[in-house]
């Protein structure tokens, strides 16, 4: 791994106690294929066609297309999988963990309003949809036996908690309940001085102020992390037809925010000696954003259809919760010193307040149906990563969290989708979607001198394809969808920032069932 070199400028403005990451942020701005059956049974391929409650998430003219009012609700089953592979000094490692989840997903309605057949304006519709937009939920593991750098040194955790103690001339400074409070300190350094992991490093008389770690013996790690919680969204909409060719839409999302992390990372060193650090985060807040949008069928005679849409970027107030505890057993005066810091014991939870503001999201999609026998629909979306921005409660750019930002790239979405009646009751679908990744080759976690986290891992996520398959029933009033999702992508893991340690290979899978039903009348 390759670090980008961020420039002693930017360090320059770090300011207060930092503990946000675009690793965190990513996770909140993007979004899941989520929604009715039907919707996720054609890949989400469906802002050109429109006629579901979920595209007023993705384009809101596609509500307009609607001459009926429609109500309908969605629940659904997943299961998610992590398979790991860490080439450590010895040996290749394997881990795996899974976890499963039931959710509520959806539910939501369509109110239609006939204006006239004669008139310009048709229909003017008003929609309401509460969906998941992103689950959180993730169980995660590494294990092996760390390896070591070109030269034979040991590569450790530790290194990174002497790096961050930013030459602390007088050690004095590490010690204590105050520590902790100081927001010139990074709680990596001060768990690791207090925690007997890392010393004074006198090797260097033009250098006094270096700390190095305490042990030399190769590390055994084993890493667990387990992320949950979800993002629920709020769409309210609005739409208009216009002689049955042009529809128009908007809508106004509101959405919640509930992630929650916790983490262990232990080392071994062999003579009952190691540590283990514990790590407790939670994101908490609420955001809002618009989406316009257009569909248009240019040919009076053909059911050809063209979309257009545009997001604005989604504005969220967030607060994140940390807690940390570090349990060490290591060698102190020829004794072994179990030493156990819990800075909740300390003091308390700390919360950092801070805002959020997500890329702007452009969509171009195009549709066509066959009598009323077949639909098909394609899509692409754009978002650019690097436009994120953080902002301190006050108002006042985060610098050192913008420059960040320069590691991530645009993300390019496709999907396509289709639809086949077998009779007018019954009807099958298959949908495909693709994403690139958000995230440079060369991305990494770099903690400020000063910040209060101490889940050090990252994943640089690759791109992500969805694989989606559905049926349907429609009565005179009644229907009823059920579609299967298979969702994976690959990234590659570090349990924290070094420049020799080795990648771990993850993939992670989420198969899920989704059944809806629904009333149009």
């Amino acid at each position: 791994m390759k670090k980008i070199m961020i420039t002693v400028a930017t360090a320059l403005f770090v300011s207060g106690i930092n503990a946000q990451s675009i690793y965190d942020a990513t996770k909140i701005a993007s979004k899941d294929l989520n929604g009715t059956a039907r919707f996720v049974g054609m890949g989400g391929a469906m802002s050109a066609l429109g006629g579901d409650i979920s595209t007023m998430g993705t384009n809101p003219a596609g509500i307009g297309i609607y001459r009926s009012n429609d109500a309908m609700t969605s629940f659904s089953f997943s299961a998610f999988g992590s398979e790991s592979k860490y080439k450590g000094y010895d040996n290749t490692y394997n881990s795996k963990l899974d976890k499963n989840h039931w959710s509520y997903d959806n539910i939501g309605f369509v109110i239609s309003s006939k204006i006239g057949n004669q008139t310009p304006l048709r229909y003017v519709n008003f929609g309401f949809n509460y969906h998941k937009s992103k689950s959180f939920y993730k169980n995660m593991g590494m294990e092996g036996l760390l390896n070591t750098d070109p030269n034979g040194g040991i590569v450790t955790q530790t290194y990174q908690m002497a790096n961050l103690t930013n030459g602390v001339k007088d050690s004095k400074y590490l010690d204590g309940r105050e520590a902790f409070r100081d927001p010139d300190l990074g709680w990596m350094s001060v768990l690791g001085w207090q925690g007997y992991l890392i010393q004074e490093d006198k090797s260097d008389p033009q250098n006094p102020y270096r700390y190095m770690p305490v042990t030399t013996d190769i590390p055994y790690s084993l890493f667990r992390s387990e992320e949950r919680g979800g993002i629920d969204a709020y769409d309210f909409n609005v739409s208009f037809n216009f002689n049955d060719r042009v529809y128009l839409g908007l809508t106004v999302g509101a959405y919640d925010v509930d992630y929650s992390k916790y983490s262990s990372y232990d080392e071994s060193y062999g003579e009952e000696t190691g540590y283990l650090l514990e790590s407790w985060n939670k994101i908490s807040g609420s955001g809002f954003d618009f989406k316009m949008g257009a569909i248009v069928r240019p040919f009076e005679s053909s059911p050809f259809r063209i979309g257009a849409s545009v997001h604005s970027p989604t504005f969220y107030k967030l607060t994140l919760t940390t807690s940390a505890r570090l349990i060490s057993d290591m060698y102190l005066d020829g004794k072994l010193k179990r030493t156990d810091i819990d800075t909740y014991n300390l003091v308390g939870d700390m919360n950092r307040e801070y805002s959020l503001r997500t890329p702007w999201i452009y969509n171009l999609s195009l549709g066509y149906t066959v009598g009323n026998s077949f639909a098909i629909g394609a899509e692409y979306e754009y978002e650019d990563y690097s436009t994120m921005r953080f902002n301190y409660p006050e108002g006042d750019a985060m610098f050192f969290e913008n420059n960040q930002t320069d590691m991530l790239k645009g993300v390019h979405t496709f999907r396509v989708g289709a639809e086949y009646k077998v009779i007018p009751q019954f009807a099958f679908r298959l949908g495909y979607n693709h994403s690139t990744t958000a995230f440079k080759g060369e991305a990494y976690k770099q903690l400020p001198e000063n910040s209060i986290s101490t889940d050090t891992d990252f994943a640089n996520a690759q791109a992500l394809n969805n694989y989606t398959l559905g049926i349907g029933y429609r009565g005179n009033m009644f229907y009823a969808d059920l579609a299967y999702k298979f969702s994976s992508y690959k990234e590659d893991f570090y349990a924290f920032d070094d420049l020799y340690l080795n990648k771990t290979e993850v993939t992670n899978t989420r198969s899920q069932v989704l059944f809806t039903v629904g009333m149009r009348f």
